[in-house]
């Protein structure tokens, strides 16, 4: 039984990880194309999607319109790489 829920665990946070990838690149969106899945996750945000410090707060900004997820400025560095990104909002949507 307690396979099953593992099981599930996993693919819950499986989706909670294409979740964050999707919402990253819709945002993304609003300054171009880029392919999230293609990129290294430890890739700095602003370096590889061309942010500077107003887009990446625009970003974080439509991030909680879109989402509800409040990011407090304390954790922007968390947000700093695509990886570090993907698994804060995988997180915050998780709880």
């Amino acid at each position: 039984m307690n396979e099953v829920h593992q099981e599930r665990g996993e693919a819950v946070r499986a989706s909670e990880r294409d979740e964050a990838r999707t919402r990253l690149e819709r945002e993304r969106n609003l300054w171009g194309t880029v392919d999230v899945a293609g990129v290294d996750p430890d890739a700095l945000v602003q370096e590889e999607l061309d942010l500077d410090s107003m887009d990446f707060l625009n970003l974080v900004t439509a991030l909680h319109e879109e989402t509800g997820i409040d990011v407090p400025k304390r954790d922007y560095p968390k947000l700093a790489t695509i990886g570090g990104f993907v698994a804060y909002v995988a997180a915050a949507a998780g709880s």
